[in-house]
This record gives C-alpha cells, structure tokens and sequence, in this order.
C-alpha cells in the first residue's frame, strides 16, 4: 500500500534498512518466483508488500485477507492499524531502544512512538515494582491485582 502516513514527516517508504535486515528477504524471494513465474506480466514497483503480479495491494482486499486471517485463526478482528500500536508495545516489552522502535515503526519523532502507539503493561509495572522492592530489601511484595503507585 502506498500513501502517506499521518505519524511520518516523509512520505512512507517502501523498506526501511531495518525491515530489510529482519526478514524482507522472504518476501523478496517469493516475488522473484512469481516473476520467475509470470515473466513480463509481474510489476517490479519497488514495493513490499504487492499483489501476485507486482502491483499496490488495494486498502479493501488487505481488509478482506486480514479478517480472513482472524476468523481462521479464531482471532478478535481489530482495525488494521491497530497492529502498529500492538507492535509498538511488543517492542517495548521485549527491551528495544525507543529510539529504534521509532525508526522501525518510521516514525517522524520520537514522542509520536512513546505517547501514542505504546500502550501500558500492567504486568511489567507489577515486576518493576517488585525489582525496587527487593532493591530496598522489602522483600518481593507486590500490590494487589490494580493497585499501582500513584493510581489508586
């Protein structure tokens, strides 16, 4: 899909070098076998994500496969985009850099990543909260289910 998105101050690009490095590959090894299949017929628009002969993949068939994909998979559907923020938060949680989260979700500044698309974890606030109690030799008391410091 082509287009512009709203959190970039660039119009978006096709692969960033980090996406190229982290499994790109496999795309780009799958449109080669549809050139190899379809000769001529297939477009070589630059673009990741295509259709079988290489052109933009249409908004309203992405959201076609997308629902199919979730019913198969006995999945809550959820708005394409959401996947972002999901993705935001993932990375958050596995210990990415924010710096590197922003470049990878291609965002213009770094604050669109942190206050927008990465959403709290309850239970990592449980864990920090028991690493600094046991830092201050509490033991490894941790508040009820809810209870977080300074939301009560």
């Amino acid at each position: 899909m082509a287009g512009r998105d709203p959190s970039c101050k660039e119009p978006r690009r096709s692969e960033t070098v980090a996406q190229r490095d982290c499994g790109h590959g496999c795309i780009r090894q799958a449109q080669a076998a549809d050139c190899a299949e379809l000769g001529r017929a297939r477009q070589d628009n630059g673009l990741v994500f295509t259709t079988k002969t290489g052109r933009p993949v249409e908004p309203r068939n992405l959201l076609r496969s997308f629902r199919r994909i979730c019913d198969r998979n006995k999945l809550r559907v959820i708005k394409v985009h959401h996947l972002r923020h999901t993705t935001a938060t993932l990375l958050k949680n596995l210990g990415v850099p924010a710096r590197d989260a922003q470049i990878i979700l291609g965002h213009s500044r770094l604050a669109i990543t942190l206050e927008i698309y990465t959403h709290e974890d309850r239970q990592v606030q449980r864990e920090a909260l028991g690493r600094i109690s046991e830092t201050l030799g509490q033991g490894s008391e941790q508040p009820p289910d809810g209870d977080v410091a300074g939301n009560e």
